[in-house]
């Protein structure tokens, strides 16, 4: 059933970007990324077997943060697009501190979560400093290839842009966490293999992205034409 739920909670992570978009507008996508970030950086924590491999959850939430980007960028425009990776960094960052703050507490005799606590948010600073680079590495490239793809293709092709970017950013990002959060823990080949297997469910979302975003830009298309044509009948 692992195979089944991933496909499902995909497909709804996906449905659910355009859906807050389309109520909330650039706000509900920041808020989005915000959500993502803090809920990946919890599922990470487990391991699943999916299609014969061993992976880690996160994959979908992360890879949803993609699609929130360029949605912003494509919407909203590219400064808007940079204000979302910003504030998921910061809001990842502050999130982070914040936690490892608490675990400083003496618990009470009666207390039963700081042992769970630990086990979920007891991460060695180096795998937290290796998140936060790749994402931020990752994020920014996606934002400049998004827009690049735009300028190219003359504002044609969205599913040339949506998937040139963000195929990309998941190499930058896979690459990037795994060697700076793996390298000298693990022989190196196994490194490889940690990087390629998460590389590859992370296309994965990427691909099955697009017909969201194509959905996302008739619903924005025709929230912009309702919009105008009520200007339209309130000015005359």
């Amino acid at each position: 059933m692992n195979e089944l739920l991933w496909l499902c909670f995909a497909l709804f992570d996906m449905g659910i970007t355009v859906l807050m978009h389309r109520l909330f507008g650039a706000a509900g996508l920041h808020a989005l990324i915000v959500l993502n970030l803090m809920v990946c950086n919890i599922q990470v924590l487990k391991t699943v077997t999916l299609f014969g491999m061993t992976t880690t959850l996160g994959n979908i939430v992360y890879a949803g943060v993609f699609l929130a980007t360029d949605m912003l960028g494509e919407f909203h425009g590219k400064a808007e697009a940079r204000k979302g990776v910003l504030l998921g960094f910061v809001t990842l960052l502050l999130g982070t501190a914040y936690m490892q703050a608490s675990l400083l507490y003496a618990p009470a005799p009666s207390d039963f979560a700081q042992p769970h606590l630990e086990a979920l948010f007891g991460l060695l600073p180096r795998l937290a400093g290796a998140s936060l680079l790749a994402y931020l590495v990752s994020q920014y490239h996606d934002v400049w290839a998004y827009h690049f793809w735009m300028q190219r293709t003359g504002g044609r092709h969205l599913w040339l842009r949506n998937n040139a970017s963000t195929l990309v950013s998941q190499v930058l990002d896979s690459s990037v966490f795994c060697l700076a959060a793996f390298t000298g823990v693990y022989p190196f080949e196994v490194v490889l293999e940690i990087m390629l297997t998460t590389y590859l469910f992370k296309a994965v979302v990427a691909l099955l992205d697009t017909p969201f975003i194509y959905l996302a830009r008739r619903l924005h298309r025709a929230r912009s034409a309702d919009a105008h044509a009520a200007a339209a009948t309130a000015a005359g």
